[in-house]
């Protein structure tokens, strides 16, 4: 099973992307993010044309994620417990059957945190400890689960072209490379690099100063597996030629292949 996670940056301007990319990878499952649209003007038919189930959790102008699925859903969740008042579309979750057993995916947006002296890093700091206790408790179930998405943390050096450059972003603090660290000391494995320990994996480059003719990237869309999932892992990468398709999403998709015969 091929698993995705891309932050499409707004689908209905990237549909003719979206496309050629699901026909190009071929995955299973996608998770997407910044969909930037309300579920009603989801342009769902061309996808589902493809053979794809359409889940969608949008809101209007920013945010918004959706499930896309060549299995069928055998449930679906939008948004991650522990704040009644958090209206933000950043969350979707999913449960789909295959021969041999049921996958639970959730698919990802945490918030930016930018600028850190502002209420946004405390908001992103906390959504980060919801989605810390949603984790605990799914992990307990003891099935394969996978959490992709747009995780706006840089987890170390070598997941970005210049570390000093970033030393007081949001996406690459101290106390958010910390409460990352805390999801991968549940049991969780960061598929891409359980594959390679190479520097200069990036998943971003800003549209601004020439970041993709440089190079300078920063890696922050991840996916995490289960132990059950990760005993799964066949491969995982990066496609980073996306990023350079005419009026391209600052991100790029990033995939993960398991076994689960």
């Amino acid at each position: 099973m091929r698993i995705a996670t891309w932050n499409v940056n707004s689908v209905r301007q990237r549909l003719d992307h979206l496309l050629a990319w699901l026909q190009e990878r071929s995955p299973d499952i996608v998770c997407l993010q910044e969909i930037k649209c309300v579920d009603e003007a989801f342009p769902r038919e061309p996808i589902e044309a493809l053979g794809y189930n359409v889940v969608t959790h949008g809101q209007k102008t920013f945010n918004g994620v959706a499930l896309l699925s060549k299995y069928r859903f055998d449930e679906t969740t939008p948004r991650l417990g522990g704040d009644p008042d958090d209206l933000h579309a950043r969350f979707l979750e999913g449960v789909v059957s295959y021969p041999n057993g049921s996958l639970r995916i959730a698919c990802l947006y945490l918030p930016n945190g930018n600028p850190p002296e502002t209420e946004k890093y405390p908001y992103k700091i906390k959504w980060m400890e919801r989605l810390l206790e949603y984790s605990k408790e799914r992990l307990k179930g003891e099935q394969p689960l996978v959490l992709a998405g747009d995780f706006n943390v840089i987890p170390a050096n070598g997941d970005v072209y210049n570390p000093a450059a970033w030393a007081n972003d949001a996406l690459f603090l101290p106390k958010t490379r910390e409460h990352y660290r805390a999801l991968l000391n549940l049991g969780l494995t960061d598929a891409i690099r359980a594959v390679s320990d190479q520097p200069g994996q990036y998943t971003f480059w800003d549209y601004q100063a020439g970041a993709w003719p440089k190079n300078n990237g920063i890696r922050i869309d991840h996916l995490l597996l289960s132990p059950q999932a990760s005993d799964r892992l066949r491969d995982a990468g990066i496609d980073r030629h996306v990023r350079g398709w005419e009026k391209a999403s600052d991100h790029v998709p990033v995939w993960v292949d398991l076994d689960l015969n």
